[in-house]
């Protein structure tokens, strides 16, 4: 036996088995419903159950509240259909979702950016055709059974295979693979960050999946947008503005990027190269906790709050949003109620830790 979900207003519809959650059965079948953490942990997934009968697995009380279950909302990532359902999800994508791959890479480059991140390339095989949307992610599968999700912060045209070719004197060059890169943040103590930071070397192999993830930009739309960053929240950021750039895309866009100190801000000399290249493209960074030797003369505070501050009517705007949950959080419950910004227009990928995603 199946139960059928159908998710309105876009009229999709598919199947889902009586113990499987409906967000894997959608992702199963192509279906773009949103998801961050895929944990019950980040609430990206959450949306307005319009019938049917759903089960809840555990899951974070931040991500799907008492009275919002009682109010009819549901976790796609943890809820389980027991009778044919009907979901409201304005955010659900149109069909011929990018195949998601299992593979090996090989690492080719570790660049510190500061004390605590890393820049992470990973090659992939030379026959491999991986495809993905700037902003999505990826999972390193471990040997334990364990997974750690980073987004790349490479654009898709950049990670592009290098076909064999020759050179000038008939010198044969290899075909490469596509190539991703990462940004690592150690967390003292991570079984994975401690690796990054610790032992890993050029050459080693891990295993990978993917692309997963429903933040990308959405192109169909000409408003204004706010691209907000917390951290190495900036990876898929920084994919977003070079795809961007690629495809001629002229709208408005202001990048907030905050951090605790300068250093957090680890690409701003990237930021500043884009922003001579781009006129559209506009830059506020924010420092919520400087230091005297810091000698900061820019804007202080929380990054979320700093959007507010420019920009008090969010009615006409899309927002894009990562890093920090409780940034991401706190941006999309300030900019729907105190700035009008419409829910279906706040798009956000947390940055949920395996701490966080114990809780659930």
């Amino acid at each position: 036996m199946t139960f059928q979900i159908t998710i309105e207003p876009s009229g999709r519809t598919y199947t889902a088995n009586p113990d499987e959650a409906m967000l894997a059965a959608g992702i199963r079948q192509g279906i773009g419903l949103p998801y961050g953490c895929k944990d019950g942990a980040c609430g990206s997934c959450k949306c307005k159950k319009l019938s049917g009968t759903v089960v809840h697995g555990p899951h974070q009380q931040k991500a799907l509240s008492v009275e919002e279950e009682k109010n009819g909302y549901v976790l796609t990532c943890c809820g389980v259909a027991q009778t044919d359902v009907v979901l409201e999800s304005r955010q659900v994508t149109e069909a011929g979702a990018l195949p998601i791959k299992k593979m090996p890479s090989r690492v080719i480059a570790l660049e510190r950016k500061s004390h605590d991140v890393i820049l992470l390339k990973l090659q992939l095989p030379a026959n491999d055709t991986f495809q993905y949307h700037a902003g999505q992610y990826i999972e390193f599968l471990l040997r334990d059974g364990s997974r750690r999700s980073y987004s790349m912060a490479n654009a898709p045209h950049l990670a592009a295979p290098r076909p064999a070719t020759e050179t000038a004197d008939g010198v044969p060059v290899a075909a490469a693979g596509p190539v991703l890169e990462l940004h690592i943040r150690h967390m003292p103590g991570g079984k994975f960050t401690d690796h990054v930071f610790g032992i890993m070397k050029e050459k080693e192999i891990q295993r990978i999946e993917g692309p997963y993830g429903s933040f990308y930009l959405r192109e169909d739309s000409a408003k204004p947008m706010v691209l907000l960053a917390s951290g190495t929240g900036f990876a898929p950021i920084k994919a977003v503005i070079e795809h961007m750039q690629f495809k001629g895309i002229t709208r408005p866009a202001t990048l907030y990027w905050g951090g605790r100190g300068p250093e957090d801000l680890y690409l701003a000399d990237w930021v500043n190269t884009k922003l001579a290249e781009m006129p559209n493209l506009s830059y506020v960074p924010v420092i919520s906790d400087a230091k005297p030797e810091d000698h900061w003369a820019g804007r202080a505070g929380f990054v979320h709050k700093a959007v507010l501050e420019d920009i008090p009517d969010l009615s006409g705007y899309q927002v894009y949003a990562c890093g920090a949950p409780i940034v991401v959080d706190s941006a999309r419950a300030d900019y729907s109620h105190l700035a009008g910004l419409p829910e279906e227009e706040f798009f956000a990928d947390s940055f949920t830790t395996e701490a966080d995603k114990a809780k659930a």
